[in-house]
């Protein structure tokens, strides 16, 4: 039984399928996480969905930005924008087959391999929080999302405050700032004031910034986090993280990491991508 992570997809159905065939994915045998945003932007995010669905147990997923974003379309919370391509699934004849199973994946899980944790994430953890407050917050959110509440919750997701976390937060604010950390983040100060504007590398920060994992003394660093979301940071290898965006809608790579007898034992393969869309289009 092989393990694995493999980033962004974003509606590539063609190239997550040849990727399973180079790793020669197993339904049987292996275990795959995908690190959020399964749809948008690409051609057929129909088709990830229901491969996700009939695959479900071996590709386990995890909700990103682009995916809640498919939800809101679905509740008329915000109307898709012109680079949004998710009329494969609004437009579907299995269309609520195909929501009800995304609106039931949580925005983090862990896995214990070789007797060590891994956590996976769409986006980023904030610095004070640990590996068991991510998922104990994620967990909110999913309660919210499987919920009757869920339209009006799509339609207070969005924004950008607060910017920041307190145990104090309660309501549609606890829930943004949870979603925002989880799914959006990749800036912050050291205070973990979260920033939202700057989408560059993590060499370029702005003033006052840095790269969620790089704040000093954040709580989950003895956990390896493996995420996505970011495609200018591209592939990042290090003891304690994983970046698995390497661009694939915008013409990079898909990539999977298999992990060997323990998760400091890592393998990148990867496939080419054709472009979707051109970045800043």
């Amino acid at each position: 039984m092989a393990l694995y992570c493999i980033g962004d997809i974003q509606g590539c159905d063609s190239a997550l399928g040849r990727l399973l065939d180079e790793i020669g994915f197993s339904a049987s045998r292996d275990t795959v996480y995908l690190l959020g945003d399964l749809v948008n932007r690409g051609p057929d995010s129909a088709a990830v969905l229901r491969r996700c669905i009939a695959h479900d147990g071996a590709l386990r997923s995890l909700l990103g930005n682009h995916d809640l974003h498919l939800l809101a379309a679905a509740h008329g919370a915000r109307k898709p924008s012109r680079r949004d391509t998710l009329a494969s699934v609004l437009e579907a004849p299995d269309r609520d087959a195909l929501l009800q199973w995304v609106r039931s994946q949580p925005l983090a899980r862990t896995h214990t391999h070789g007797g060590e944790t891994l956590l996976m994430v769409h986006a980023g953890v904030l610095p004070g929080w640990s590996a068991q407050d991510a998922l104990a917050h994620a967990d909110e959110v999913a309660a919210v999302l499987r919920g009757p509440d869920l339209p009006g919750f799509l339609q207070a997701m969005y924004g950008n405050t607060p910017d920041r976390w307190s145990d104090e937060l309660t309501g549609n604010d606890r829930l943004r700032v949870i979603v925002n950390a989880l799914t959006r983040l990749r800036f912050c100060s050291a205070r973990g004031e979260m920033d939202f504007d700057s989408t560059e590398s993590a060499s370029d920060a702005p003033a006052g910034l840095m790269p969620w994992f790089d704040v000093p003394g954040r709580r989950a660093a003895r956990t390896l986090v493996a995420f996505g979301h970011w495609s200018t940071l591209g592939w990042l290898n290090r003891s304690d993280l994983l970046g698995l965006d390497t661009g694939c809608v915008w013409g990079g790579c898909l990539s999977a990491v298999r992990f060997g007898a323990t998760l400091a034992d890592r393998e990148l393969l990867q496939v080419h991508c054709e472009q979707s869309q051109a970045p800043g289009a």
